[in-house]
């Protein structure tokens, strides 16, 4: 049911890939401008990741959901009314905070529900349902705007209003009787100070390389696509394609090869050879830019993906507490969501001075650096069974 909310809620999160054409075909911005005002959703979601860790650990992770989807509804409608930068850029920064406190809490909700040994695929499981939403939210998108973007920003207003009344519905009860259990003495004990995230050094560490993998790998939002309109010469057409076989390509494989790492790798090794498969993938585009290859380039990239990210979010799980949860998956969701403001301006940097060829060069050998802090931190951080699983 977590999936089936976070399904809905990504399907109708259609906005966010139009607001670059909203803002320079309808509102008539500036392409600096927009780029600006885009940041702002960056920034938002560093905001509501750190926010949304801070209050699940306060109020619960139920409430937290509740909220964020249901206050998203009116933000959404509001959106339409703003028409100058400073205005569009703060209701933008607003929503994406509200919207982003979700992500910690959810993560909280995932170990809650989820039994130890399936955590991991509970995570993969949440991650199918964004990936689909993501190859059905575009697509949507695309047949709403054409009609009128107000209807846009109505209908995701619409999805996030079902997602909440759906997740209140299934999961109220069930959080009040989660809430009469007895609490085990140790849960009763405040959590040590050496237990908050902003205090850990060995998460900090894992933290920033999560954040490093993060920038490599979200450059597929960003200066990928700018490389198959520009150096690839695909039409719009091709590259929404290739976007959307990625996303049901990871529906289709990512529960199997996620039973595959837990029964033959470890956690250090799993993410040392899903970031390795990141970087191959970008590293090869520099030598050959045929469909072929940036189809195998986007096959590695959707498996590397499938072997990183679900367990950096269990790595995660394992090594917070018992109470400060929301604290460490907001802090980690802080590290990811910092590579949104960082990637679209570091590679079209790098692109624009230097070359594709460079950034595609430069992201491989990124990847080998980052992979090999993964598989000593990650060993160095966990105990030897959480290690092994």
């Amino acid at each position: 049911m977590l999936a089936l909310v976070m399904l809905i809620n990504r399907a109708g999160s259609m906005v966010l890939p139009f607001l670059g054409v909203y803002m320079t075909g309808h509102l008539h911005f500036s392409i600096e401008n927009s780029g600006i005002i885009l940041s702002f959703f960056g920034l938002g979601s560093v905001l509501g990741s750190w926010l949304g860790g801070l209050i699940t650990d306060k109020i619960g992770e139920y409430r937290v959901q509740s909220l964020s989807l249901l206050l998203s509804v009116p933000l959404f409608c509001l959106i339409p009314l703003f028409k100058t930068e400073v205005g569009l850029a703060a209701i933008i920064l607003i929503q994406s905070i509200v919207s982003e406190t979700f992500r910690p809490a959810n993560s909280v909700a995932i170990t809650k529900y989820a039994k130890p040994e399936n955590i991991t695929r509970a995570f993969s499981l949440n991650r199918m349902a964004v990936n689909l939403g993501f190859s059905i939210g575009p697509a949507l998108g695309g047949i709403l705007s054409a009609i009128s973007y107000e209807f846009l920003f109505f209908s995701n207003a619409l999805a996030a209003l079902l997602a909440g009344l759906m997740y209140i519905r299934f999961f109220g009860k069930r959080n009040k009787l989660a809430s009469l259990k007895p609490k085990k003495v140790k849960e009763a004990i405040a959590v040590r100070k050496e237990n908050s995230p902003y205090r850990d050094g060995k998460f900090l560490l894992y933290s920033f390389f999560c954040m490093l993998f993060a920038i490599c790998f979200f450059q597929l939002f960003s200066t990928l696509t700018i490389f198959y309109k520009d150096t690839a010469h695909l039409s719009q057409q091709s590259i929404g394609y290739i976007l959307g076989y990625s996303g049901f390509l990871i529906v289709l494989l990512e529960m199997g090869f996620v039973q595959i790492a837990e029964k033959y790798f470890n956690l250090a090794f799993t993410l040392f050879i899903g970031t390795i498969l990141c970087g191959v993938s970008y590293a090869m585009l520099a030598f050959d830019h045929s469909i072929l290859t940036l189809v195998v380039s986007m096959t590695l990239l959707c498996i590397g993906e499938i072997w990183t990210l679900p367990f950096i979010s269990t790595i995660t799980a394992l090594r917070s507490g018992e109470n400060n949860k929301g604290a460490y998956m907001g802090m980690n969701g802080i590290a990811v969501a910092l590579a949104f403001i960082i990637t679209p301006y570091l590679g079209t940097m790098t692109a624009d001075k230097l070359g594709f060829n460079t950034l595609w060069i430069g992201t491989g050998v990124l990847a080998v650096g980052i992979a090999a802090g993964f598989y000593f931190v990650i060993p160095w951080m966990l105990k030897k069974r959480e290690i092994k699983r």
